[in-house]
């Protein structure tokens, strides 16, 4: 599924948080949202996932724009993980894991054969087929965040829009995810604080500062040592790893800011 955004902005209590933003995703490609803590990435993800109606712009899938639909056909196109795994539930993890089939039920009928078996196929993606009985209060925070995206997963949707979905991850965890995430052949829109899992694993990416898009394009496009400079005050460029794939070297932050660079996007 292709999601388009056009000169998206969205707003709270008059203050901008994003800022004209217009980008698009692929059917099939995995972009990687990047940005420091309040660039408007989570509020951008929740623009396109339908959970905030945006000021103006529009957002798309397949061309169509989704300001009409409902709750329900939003959530069979595209399935949305929050950074933060929720607050203490008495739920089993496979009743949280199952929320994912709402959109599919009746309100009025429990799950049936086919929601039990895409829960348990969903559940053994993420490696979690031996907590399924288990209270949603027991897991740690890593296991919850693999819980969340087992919950997108069994929702079948055409697209996943992610926030930080390895925070509270170790790293062979992190690694396992973004391998899953690259593989299941949706169009994936993840927001990343780690810029080399980003760098090695996504088709394109998306940076984000100060609630605007000012760089879009390859890892090597985007992630210059001017750019990493001016957006995260970092002194750090972007090389290759022992096995030739792009990595992010850090030498140290910034005494003082950088000064602004041109910020061109690139499509």
């Amino acid at each position: 599924m292709r999601i388009t955004a056009e000169e998206l902005s969205w707003s709270v209590a008059g203050t901008p948080v994003v800022r004209g933003i217009s980008a698009d995703i692929a059917p099939g490609e995995t972009v990687g949202l990047l940005g420091p803590n309040g660039s408007g990435k989570s509020s951008l993800l929740r623009c396109l996932a339908g959970l905030r109606t945006p000021d103006t712009g529009a957002v798309r899938y397949d061309g169509e724009p989704v300001r009409a639909w409902s709750a329900r056909r939003i959530a069979r196109h595209a399935a949305f993980a929050a950074q933060d795994p929720g607050a203490d539930s008495d739920l089993r993890v496979a009743d949280v894991v199952g929320l994912g089939r709402t959109p599919f039920r009746d309100r009025w009928h429990g799950p049936d054969a086919t929601d039990r078996a895409v829960v348990a196929a969903a559940l053994e993606r993420v490696g979690l087929t031996a907590l399924a009985g288990r209270s949603w209060k027991a897991l740690s925070g890593g296991e919850r965040q693999r819980a969340h995206l087992a919950r997108a997963l069994a929702q079948q949707p055409y697209a996943l829009l992610l926030d930080e979905p390895t925070n509270h991850l170790d790293v062979k965890h992190q690694l396992e995810l973004m391998e899953l995430l690259t593989g299941t052949g949706q169009t994936v829109l993840v927001a990343l604080h780690d810029l080399s899992l980003a760098a090695r694993y996504c088709d394109r990416l998306l940076l984000l500062h100060h609630g605007r898009l000012i760089a879009s394009g390859t890892p090597a496009a985007v992630l210059t040592a001017e750019r990493l400079a001016a957006v995260f005050e970092v002194d750090a460029e972007l090389t290759t790893d022992a096995l030739g794939r792009p990595a992010v070297v850090y030498r140290g932050p910034l005494a003082t800011p950088a000064l602004p660079v041109a910020l061109a996007v690139n499509p």
